[in-house]
């Protein structure tokens, strides 16, 4: 149980400061945090709309509109342009608590993969690093890849670094640490 606990805690280390070399450091998703100098107008305007914090996607019907109007809506913004909204009514500077559980919930995928290591019949170096991106592919695909597909995003490029280059450099650190020699 220690080494797995050792391979989960350093797992989910290295995946941990690659998301922040690839946020910080690097500056990778840049174009998805970009500054714009009217900020502060914007800012001001969204505050004074009184929204609750959430998710917004401009312009959208209401839900209570008939099938007609969803359509003569949907024809009428056919190549405008649109904007995705996610509104905060105050900003926490403070990111103690978003550090803590972002290492925990390394931290345990880590412990997860570990446990389907330990189910490979023989744990190979390259079958362990296999495994690893394979993962890091599958969460690609599944959350950032298929928004994408229905919500472009800007950052795409870099969640798919993210995902290679984070499990492949643990999937390297765990084959090393449990895998036998090809």
């Amino acid at each position: 149980m220690k080494k797995v606990i050792i391979g989960s805690l350093v797992g989910g280390l290295i995946i941990f400061i690659w998301q922040t070399m690839s946020h910080v450091a690097l500056n990778l998703h840049e174009p998805v945090q970009q500054y714009t100098a009217k900020q502060d107008t914007i800012l001001h305007f969204l505050n004074k709309q009184e929204l609750a914090p959430g998710g917004y996607i401009l312009p959208r019907m209401s839900h209570n509109q008939s099938m007609e109007e969803l359509e003569g809506f949907t024809k009428s913004i056919a190549g405008m342009p649109w904007a995705r909204i996610i509104y905060y009514s105050s900003y926490k500077t403070d990111m103690t608590m978003n550090m803590v559980r972002g290492f925990a919930v390394d931290v345990l995928m880590v412990f997860l993969l570990v446990w389907i290591i330990s189910k490979l019949k023989i744990p190979r170096r390259s079958s362990i690093v296999g495994v690893s991106i394979a993962i890091g592919f599958i969460a690609f695909c599944q959350t950032s890849y298929t928004e994408h597909i229905w919500y472009p995003v800007f950052d795409l490029r870099a969640q798919l670094m993210d995902a290679v280059i984070a499990w492949g450099l643990c999937g390297f650190w765990l084959s090393r640490y449990f895998g036998q020699n090809n």
